[in-house]
């Protein structure tokens, strides 16, 4: 008897060992609490005897992590479901635009979800860790790989940047200085992906350089007519010529000179000529007679048939209206000009007047007087000698010769 007792209390056991056991378990969906006991554990048979329903892109949360629907959820005294619901997901690349349904925590899940390869270089607005708690767009920028040429270099990367001058600096390569880029900065990633930077450096010299003085004349009272002297001495000024050197990449491109400073001014040379004027007596041939200059010049002798003229015709007037006859004398024009009228002393000649353009005085004497003559007393002279401009003193005395 009693061991009947015993096979029915253990037949009793086992049968309450075999009964499933009910867990609780609460829903949470579409901003509502669902509350129900199962001995389910499969979400998707859950969710059915909780009249929950699911569309294709929803997903369902345990413990906030997505659990597949049909596999067993683990042994768990109470199980808390929540559902989130797929939303609308627009991508905008520079492709075009893409729209999909998406239940993905942040943005970047969706993305990759979506079979999109994201690199931390890609442009991505909002971030790639942005939650998504509605429908949302994403405006995207895949990066590009480019080469980077630097320094001898070839640097590999990847870019999304909207200009070469953006990725350089995403690179850590900043243009400093004069350096450039080809592209230039502001210019958008080239669709070779190649960029090059050209590091450019410029020397500066400078060298010295002489700068002639000039020589100009000054009156000065403190020298007597015909005289000079040097009154300051010439300095060369010294100048500092500035040459720059620019090299690309340790390659010389160009040299050029730029402006020249002027450190010393250059000095004149400066040479005084005399305007004192002395009042002499000299006696030569046997005649006394008081000048205020003497100049050594060459004479020569004219008459009116000896004169050269076009027409080969004799010439017996002269630019002043006075005859050609002794004491009438000829000299260049400007030498005219400037004396015209004046009287002078020549020796072995005498007195005479200056009265006559000379036609042509012979090479190399500037200082040059032709003697008249008639044709009757014609007397040749010719060579150096001192003529004497005789006192008084013009009104307005030439002190510099022509």
């Amino acid at each position: 008897m009693k061991k009947l007792v015993w096979i029915i209390l253990a037949i009793l056991i086992l049968c309450s060992a075999c009964q499933a056991k009910t867990t609780l378990v609460t829903i949470l969906s579409d901003g509502q609490v669902h509350t129900l006991k199962t001995t389910q554990r499969v979400p998707v048979k859950i969710l059915a005897a909780a009249g929950v329903s699911l569309g294709s892109e929803d997903r369902v949360l345990y413990l906030g992590l997505p659990v597949p629907l049909n596999d067993e959820l683990p042994e768990a005294a109470f199980y808390s479901l929540s559902i989130r619901r797929a939303v609308t997901l627009t991508i905008i690349t520079p492709d075009g635009q893409r729209t999909l349904q998406t239940s993905a925590a942040t943005v970047g899940e969706a993305m990759t979800e979506a079979g999109l390869t994201l690199y931390s270089s890609d442009l991505l607005d909002p971030p790639i860790e942005t939650p998504i708690m509605g429908a949302i767009t994403v405006n995207y920028r895949p990066a590009g790989d480019i080469v980077i040429t630097v320094d001898g270099t070839q640097i590999k990367t990847r870019s999304a940047a909207n200009t070469v001058g953006q990725a350089l600096s995403e690179a850590g390569i900043p243009i400093i200085g004069l350096d450039f880029s080809q592209p230039v900065e502001t210019a958008p990633l080239p669709k070779n992906g190649q960029i090059r930077v050209v590091r450019v450096a410029e020397s500066v010299a400078l060298t010295e350089k002489a700068i002639p003085f000039d020589t100009r004349t000054e009156l000065s009272a403190d020298l007597e007519i015909d005289q000079q002297a040097l009154l300051q001495a010439g300095e060369p000024g010294l100048g500092v010529a500035r040459l720059r050197t620019r090299s690309e990449d340790g390659v010389q491109v160009s040299q050029k000179s730029e402006s020249e400073s002027i450190v010393r001014p250059p000095q004149d040379r400066i040479m005084g000529i005399g305007t004192k004027i002395v009042i002499r007596t000299a006696t030569v041939d046997g005649v006394t007679f008081e000048y205020y200059r003497a100049v050594h010049m060459y004479t020569t002798s004219y008459s009116p048939c000896r004169s050269a003229t076009p027409n080969g015709s004799c010439s017996y007037g002269t630019s002043s209206g006075m005859p050609v006859q002794k004491g009438t004398v000829a000299m260049v024009y400007s030498w005219y000009l400037a004396f015209g009228g004046d009287k002078l002393y020549i020796p072995g000649y005498g007195y005479a007047t200056v009265g006559d353009v000379g036609g042509s005085y012979p090479p190399g004497y500037h200082y040059w007087v032709d003697l008249g003559w008639t044709d009757a007393d014609y007397q040749p002279m010719e060579g150096w000698t001192t003529v004497y401009f005789l006192a008084p003193v013009p009104q307005n005395p030439v002190y510099v010769l022509p």
